[in-house]
């Protein structure tokens, strides 16, 4: 007589005992959009009346002086924008330096500032601290024909952290400080070529060297950059 087998299907627990379970790989952390930091505290910024712009030899001579004592410095540049396309621009028009009270705007077109703006551009004593600085590099040697020496990108820090691309000041700002930070289209595209910069003009170039100076500061605080 025959004897039919019975054929008994796995048991799925012991299918999922015997199958190592893959390890959850780890999320990258995400900046906050625009739409999202217009929504926090805005950035208080540095005051209007702490905004200094030389010309003469001795205002110069003084901002330097200033700049090389704190040893570290937000930095950025502005250029009179171009609209063509294959159009070269010949900036930078501007150079702005940061302290923690103060800060400086360098009008190139006076030689006194472009003088001293180059003194502490190729200094390798004073920290230069601020965002995207690869676009600046080749500016400032097509302009003052000088390497900028002794910076922090940044962005390179951030990136180290997990964020991809750019983060930029107002990414930054959102996600250390919980604050939102303003940027107008208008004053941004505005022409950096004036012989006299609108207020306007003198607060933006302002803070986006002190935004990178604060941003620095909390990462130090967090253990993310030494002291």
């Amino acid at each position: 007589m025959l004897t039919r087998k019975m054929m008994t299907s796995p048991d799925p627990l012991s299918q999922n005992q015997d199958t190592p379970e893959e390890p959850e790989k780890p999320t990258r952390p995400i900046a906050p959009t625009k739409a999202e930091t217009a929504l926090l505290p805005p950035f208080a910024g540095i005051s209007p009346n702490k905004i200094f712009v030389p010309e003469t030899r001795e205002e110069c001579q003084q901002a330097v002086a200033e700049i090389e004592a704190a040893g570290v410095t937000g930095f950025d540049t502005e250029a009179k924008p171009t609209f063509k396309a294959g159009q070269k621009s010949n900036g930078p028009h501007v150079v702005q330096f940061a302290l923690t009270d103060c800060a400086f705007i360098f009008q190139l077109h006076h030689h006194e500032c472009e003088k001293a703006s180059a003194e502490i551009i190729a200094s390798k004593e004073i920290l230069k601290v601020g965002f995207g600085l690869k676009n600046d590099h080749g500016q400032i040697r097509d302009r003052f024909d000088i390497a900028l020496n002794h910076v922090l990108d940044l962005d390179q820090i951030f990136r180290k952290m997990g964020y991809r691309g750019q983060i930029g000041v107002r990414g930054a700002i959102g996600v250390l400080l919980k604050q939102g930070f303003k940027k107008s289209k208008s004053t941004t595209t505005s022409n950096w070529a004036l012989p006299k910069l609108s207020p306007k003009q003198l607060l933006y170039a302002a803070n986006d060297a002190y935004a990178a100076l604060k941003i620095m500061e909390a990462l130090q605080e967090e253990g993310h950059l030494e002291r």
